[in-house]
């Protein structure tokens, strides 16, 4: 439970007093040996822990998902594989495993979804990273916008999709190859820009860093950038503007 709902609990009378004090009193993270789990951070941060999939041993994996499910009813990992997901399923069997973005999640199915964030993709290839900042926010509680393959190879895409870009409280620009199309969006909306740049793109992108330094180097203003293929961290960022937009008094 988060600790907002024990106090909610407590006040409709459904635990005792006594009983919130047992959740408050507990450690700030579970120990397992192999792993600590943090699983205060939501308390501290207002995000709960995410499972980064990828290397990890599978009896390990097995345990923090089942952990941390128990915690808190939802879990939610990135980077996982189908033979991860076939592992957890055996103890969690309503787990869902994404095969574009390899998030493997647990949702309470009674969230509430706020603001707006819209995600857009150069082209349809960089689709799985998208899928993976769009998730991440959706698990987050925030309402997303897909505008995919919208890439300055053919910009009247970009054009027709503006206004509906402009309302969003924030946007995600994922994009490989020379990674334009952040800058491109940074100087046609208003709203903060976070941008991703992909692995997508022949020899000379070198894996996403042509990308990368294009983004860096943007002529445009409001851009931020966040690492290589990482989708989740572009998430997470538009969450965080999102809640401070939903929060701040509308004109």
């Amino acid at each position: 439970m988060e600790a907002r709902e024990v106090l909610n609990r407590v006040k409709n009378g459904e635990i005792s007093v006594e009983e919130a004090e047992k959740y408050f009193k507990r450690e700030p993270y579970e120990e397992l040996g192999y792993a600590k789990l943090d699983l205060h951070r939501e308390v501290r941060s207002g995000f709960p822990e995410v499972i980064y999939c990828s290397g990890k041993p599978d009896d390990y994996l097995v345990s923090i998902y089942q952990k941390m499910y128990e915690h808190n009813g939802e879990v939610f990992g990135t980077r996982a594989s189908r033979h991860q997901y076939e592992l957890v399923k055996e103890v969690i069997p309503s787990i869902i495993y994404d095969e574009i973005s390899h998030i493997l999640k647990v949702e309470k199915p009674d969230k509430k979804h706020i603001g707006s964030v819209a995600v857009c993709t150069a082209g349809t290839a960089d689709i799985p990273v998208a899928e993976e900042a769009a998730q991440t926010a959706e698990y987050f509680g925030t309402r997303v916008e897909r505008i995919y393959d919208v890439g300055v190879s053919g910009i009247h895409r970009l054009l027709s999709q503006v206004d509906e870009i402009q309302s969003a409280n924030c946007v995600i620009a994922v994009a490989g190859m020379e990674g334009a199309l952040a800058s491109v969006l940074g100087g046609l909306v208003s709203n903060p820009v976070i941008a991703v740049p992909t692995s997508v793109g022949y020899g000379a992108s070198m894996n996403g860093l042509s990308a990368l330094l294009t983004m860096i180097n943007s002529c445009a203003n409001g851009i931020a950038v966040v690492n290589i293929d990482n989708g989740y961290g572009a998430g997470y960022m538009a969450t965080q503007i999102n809640r401070l937009a939903e929060r701040a008094p509308r004109k």
